[in-house]
């Protein structure tokens, strides 16, 4: 087991989560954005113990990798550290959303999903589907082709993260949590209950895609007959906001947003709140569940990055 310090663990899920090689510098710089604020020298000292420890390797003059023992390690050293880590990279993505859609100007967040390129027309029905059900979070995606992330035979999609939302909000000075992830249940086209819910905040994997690698998600029923179990997030605002939320949620519909679900005080099953406003709206993550239940493998990064709208929403 390494060392319980915050610091040797950021760096190894820093390295997990970019998979390219990184020096000192990038490390330095992308440590203090998670605040940790170490100099070139002081990161190399933590590299050198990690490379000792056989979690790191050298690769020529490019930086460090993972090694297989590092990926291990980083996957089970210090369960109770990880908690919160989901929704702390979901935060730093709506932070950095800058998309107003009054004027569909601006960054949004997104996901990358990468499939074989034999099954890449296969994939595009699938997410078609969700975009025709309406039960998925925006109306459009977009296939990459040229990208580092995506390997020889393989083809990347890229769809808007709905953690965009939160980044309008915010902006808007609209005070906002995200507070679960669940399973909705549909009947007949009408939402009617969830099913389950995970919080964000106490879990060290993402809810959503908990719920599709166990096979718990129906959307090849909902898509064809209107009636299954889908993926949706949970936000609250306050009340007092909720004038100003309706506005921002009417111009994000106009912009191609499918949202939300319902919302209000008393939404399906939720617990009420006089206080708090719930805001339900469907997961971009309903492309990769439906894709996932026809067979098609594919792999996604939720909260990739952030990319100018217009790369997204193309005419």
């Amino acid at each position: 087991m390494i060392r319980t310090e915050r610091k040797y663990i950021e760096i190894l899920r820093i390295l997990k989560e970019h998979r390219e090689p990184m020096g000192a510098k990038r490390l330095s710089e992308l440590m203090a954005e998670r605040g940790f604020v170490l100099s070139d020298r002081a990161v190399q000292y933590y590299l050198r113990y990690l490379d000792e420890m056989g979690f790191t390797e050298k690769v020529g003059n490019m930086g460090r990798i993972l090694t297989p023992y590092g990926k291990e390690e980083t996957e089970s050293a210090l369960v109770g550290d990880r908690i919160g880590f989901i929704i702390s990279k979901l935060e730093r993505l709506a932070f950095r959303s800058t998309f107003d859609p009054e004027s569909g100007t601006g960054d949004v967040a997104y996901n990358l999903s990468i499939v074989p390129e034999e099954r890449l027309s296969d994939a595009m029905k699938a997410f078609d589907e969700v975009i025709a059900a309406k039960c998925g979070f925006f109306s459009r995606y977009r296939v990459v082709d040229r990208d580092p992330r995506i390997p020889p035979g393989s083809a990347g999609i890229m769809s808007i993260c709905s953690i965009t939302m939160d980044g309008v909000f915010q902006r808007r000075g609209i005070p906002v949590r995200m507070a679960y992830g669940g399973r909705l249940d549909i009947q007949h086209g009408e939402a009617t209950r969830f099913v389950d819910l995970i919080g964000y905040r106490g879990t060290t994997i993402d809810p959503l895609q908990l719920f599709i690698s166990a096979g718990l998600t129906s959307l090849s029923s909902l898509v064809s007959v209107g009636t299954g179990t889908a993926l949706a997030n949970v936000r609250d605002i306050p009340a007092l906001a909720e004038g100003k939320a309706r506005e921002v949620v009417a111009q994000m519909k106009k912009a191609g947003f499918v949202f939300p679900v319902a919302m209000g005080n008393s939404v399906f099953n939720l617990v009420a709140d006089p206080y708090r406003l719930s805001i339900v709206a469907f997961s971009g993550m309903n492309f990769v569940a439906n894709t996932v239940e026809k067979g098609i493998p594919i792999r996604t990064e939720i909260g990739a990055g952030n990319v100018p709208f217009s790369k997204i929403y193309q005419d």
